[in-house]
């Protein structure tokens, strides 16, 4: 027998491809934290929260109309099936978050589709998922949109987010709403 015949089989792992834009990335390093174009290994067991707190997010977001934590994801194993899905949990008290078309105020959590748009603010998240073989591990990997990812992937026109959940058809960046601690005030 050859080594290669004796060695091991190599699983293949679960990846969440995330493909972000803001319209003011380029001014305001708003995702400076986020290593783009790298795939990052993590355990299967681990929350992972977005937000703009480095000390409590994996990932955060350079924004003061950023919650500390905005969002999280974790993975389960659905009961008859084989592979790792994620569901997606909004942790702000003040943004809804929109998965696709359903709103989700605090607390609120869904399964998340194998392909969907997470948005908030002003924030489009295009979250891709490759199914893979590892129950241990799963990747994330990000990229960078330079143009808004509603009209590029032709998702219907979306409005903007606003705190607690009210909706606003027109509603200039600079009305979006920020977040402060009670302490600030």
């Amino acid at each position: 027998m050859s080594a290669f015949e004796d060695a091991d089989t190599e699983e293949t792992v679960t990846c969440l491809q995330v493909t972000v834009y803001h319209p003011g990335q380029r001014q305001s390093g708003t995702f400076q934290l986020i290593r783009f174009h790298h795939r990052e290994r993590l355990p299967s067991s681990e929350v992972v929260k977005f937000g703009r707190n480095s000390n409590t997010c994996r990932y955060t977001f350079q924004d003061k109309q950023v919650s500390r934590v905005q969002f999280a994801l974790q993975l389960f194993k659905k009961f008859d099936g084989s592979v790792l899905s994620f569901e997606i949990k909004n942790m702000s008290k003040k943004t809804s978050l929109l998965v696709d078309n359903t709103e989700l105020g605090y607390l609120n959590k869904v399964d998340l589709p194998h392909k969907c748009m997470v948005r908030f603010g002003d924030y489009q998240l295009l979250m891709e998922k490759e199914d893979g073989e590892s129950l241990e591990v799963f990747e994330t990997q990000f990229l960078l949109s330079p143009r808004p990812l509603l009209q590029e992937n032709h998702w219907p026109p979306g409005r903007p987010v606003l705190e607690y959940g009210g909706y606003l058809s027109c509603c200039p960046p600079s009305t979006s709403p920020t977040e402060t601690d009670e302490s600030e005030s």
